[in-house]
């Protein structure tokens, strides 16, 4: 679990990273351009790394099935070479997944060139291309479907499993197990939640403003509070936090 949880930790690092700087740089200037390059660049980093979180959060439903249904094969089924491999098929996979519709559909973009968008993101992009877009927004629709429908599925179907196995134990380690999903159940909420309203929701002029603030939520809010939903779900930070609250409480 703790192997998957690195892995999340540094996608949600890239995440920010390619966001948030240059976001807080338009804050603080009234001239906000980008070059077409980095805005390309944006784009596919973004949309890699969405891509990538989905497989991997749907990759820890599947540890956490095997560590709750089958505990006694978790270190065969889920030795180190088998988690090694997992980590590196959602990268690679996602990677080609998004890089490769992005070279057989290259967009000409058109004047005026103003993203109506914090970023550069795919959807707002593609409306600023000279011509017919259609087939690029069915493209871009088909590819968000994917990447985001069937890695919910797979949540869905391991954690129904999950469920319907905790039913049948004792209350004290029903919690316990119960406990151990908490975490990962909230960060798929935030992070599909969004992602869904954003790229399978119907596109509208009135749905292009709400898909702008609710990209925030899975671009910055949702990578931002992962560590703190995770770690307040751990024993020993509990433990830490409440010592230190006590500390302070007495000075």
């Amino acid at each position: 679990m703790y192997f998957f949880l690195t892995n999340l930790s540094f996608i949600d690092l890239c995440n920010i990273s390619c966001a948030v700087p240059r976001l807080l740089i338009d804050l603080v200037t009234t001239q906000r351009t980008i070059s077409v390059i980095a805005c390309g660049a944006q784009v596919i980093l973004l949309m890699w790394i969405g891509a990538n979180e989905c497989l991997l959060l749907a990759v820890m439903a599947l540890d956490r099935y095997v560590a709750i249904c089958h505990p006694l094969h978790y270190p065969i089924v889920m030795r180190w070479s088998v988690c090694r491999g997992l980590a590196i098929f959602a990268c690679v996979f996602s990677f080609t997944f998004v890089f490769l519709p992005s070279l057989t559909m290259p967009v000409t973009l058109c004047y005026p060139n103003t993203v109506n968008h914090f970023l550069c993101e795919a959807l707002s992009v593609t409306k600023l291309a000279c011509g017919d877009t259609h087939n690029n927004q069915i493209v871009t629709f088909f590819f968000s479907f994917i990447s985001l429908f069937f890695p919910f599925i797979i949540i869905l179907v391991s954690y129904s499993c999950i469920i319907r196995s905790i039913v049948r134990i004792s209350t004290s380690g029903r919690s316990k197990a119960f406990s151990t999903c908490t975490s990962h159940i909230t960060v798929v909420a935030l992070y599909f939640g969004s992602g869904m309203v954003t790229y399978l929701g119907p596109s509208t002029e009135a749905s292009s403003n709400q898909e702008k603030y609710v990209s925030i939520v899975y671009v910055i809010i949702s990578p931002m509070l992962n560590p703190f939903i995770y770690s307040l779900n751990n024993r020993d930070v509990k433990g830490a936090i409440m010592k230190m609250l006590g500390k302070s409480s007495t000075t």
